[in-house]
């Protein structure tokens, strides 16, 4: 089985991740969406992140409905901060039969260099990128290497930090939310503070 894993701190997930997952669920040739909540991006603060579960919870409520996309933990097992090349290796272990492959931003690829082992990753999985707009020089060797796939996806500029400053503006950006997911940060009050 192919199996894309979208990382994300996912705080709070929004339409705009699941607009990409579904869309490389059904154009990349991937059987199944993983979203990897990260409990600690080592490139983010941890004290702006709600707890682990509560964001696993908002990813659950948002993929019910699509069979092909499916939230992990994976990463909540492992020791932090998460490196991509550690949790793959994990991955590989655990699930010998399946075929990981990661979804990353453009802007994510433009940093790729500056990842653990990056050069490991690429050597050893697919990686499926999506379309972002950025004043970032694009790095056309990593671009043009054999095992980055630039897809055609729909560009979706909605951030979850956007959400959470409007949130606590008092906005309604409901709209930009699952609404499952949009009902679970009202009635728990996140972000408002």
């Amino acid at each position: 089985m192919k199996i894309g894993l979208y990382f994300g701190t996912y705080n709070p997930i929004h339409v705009g991740h699941l607009i990409i997952a579904n869309h490389m669920a059904e154009y990349a040739g991937l059987d199944q969406i993983w979203m990897v909540v990260t409990p600690h991006n080592p490139l983010k603060k941890k004290a702006t992140l709600l707890d682990d579960q509560q964001r696993l919870q908002m990813v659950f409520l948002a993929t019910e409905d699509y069979p092909k996309i499916k939230p992990s933990d994976i990463e909540f097992k492992l020791p932090q901060p998460s490196y991509t090349v550690i949790t793959l290796a994990h991955l590989q272990e655990k699930y010998p039969s399946h075929e990981f492959s990661l979804i990353m931003g453009e802007d994510n690829l433009k940093t790729l260099h500056k990842w653990r082992n990056y050069e490991v990753i690429l050597e050893n999985h697919d990686i499926y990128v999506y379309p972002r707009i950025s004043d970032e020089p694009e790095n056309v060797e990593l671009k043009s290497h054999p095992k980055i796939h630039v897809i055609d996806a729909p560009i979706v500029e909605i951030s979850s930090t956007f959400i959470r400053n409007n949130i606590k503006e008092g906005k309604n950006i409901q709209p930009l939310l699952p609404p499952k997911v949009w009902e679970y940060i009202d009635h728990n009050n996140f972000y408002k503070k």
